[in-house]
């Protein structure tokens, strides 16, 4: 069965971005996929954990998109932490960037979440034009 959890807060320890989930977590035997999809009615990012049958969810609110901005402006991969674990989201820029570059314009993901994108991460995507 499929479990989600949301990411609820965050902070940056030197370069790297920690990311943690709050609330009670059962059967962590999970591991980072290294995939990031989108739940656009939601206005979130989705990253997946291969929990062996199924993927679990963390769940990315907008909320907590200034923190992704920071992790994409780092050379680390964030790191995700619960309770007394925590692991670290391989994949995550990479997926992340190229989704936001994907969404930018792109109205198929409906004209609000990409308009919430393209002004969250205006800095990543003005960035990539400069260069």
């Amino acid at each position: 069965m499929r479990k989600t959890y949301i990411v609820e807060n965050g902070s940056q320890q030197e370069k790297q971005v920690h990311l943690q989930i709050c609330g009670e977590i059962s059967d962590c035997e999970w591991r980072a996929a290294g995939q990031v999809i989108t739940d656009s009615d939601a206005m979130a990012f989705i990253y997946l954990m291969d929990a062996g049958e199924d993927y679990h969810y963390i769940i990315f609110p907008q909320a907590i998109w200034p923190l992704l901005v920071k992790t994409l402006q780092s050379d680390l991969e964030p790191i995700l932490t619960w309770g007394n674990g925590q692991t670290e989201l391989v994949n995550f820029q990479d997926e992340l960037n190229a989704l936001i570059f994907n969404i930018e314009g792109n109205h198929n993901y409906g004209a609000d979440f990409s308009t919430a994108v393209e002004e969250a991460f205006a800095e990543i995507l003005n960035e990539s034009r400069e260069d």
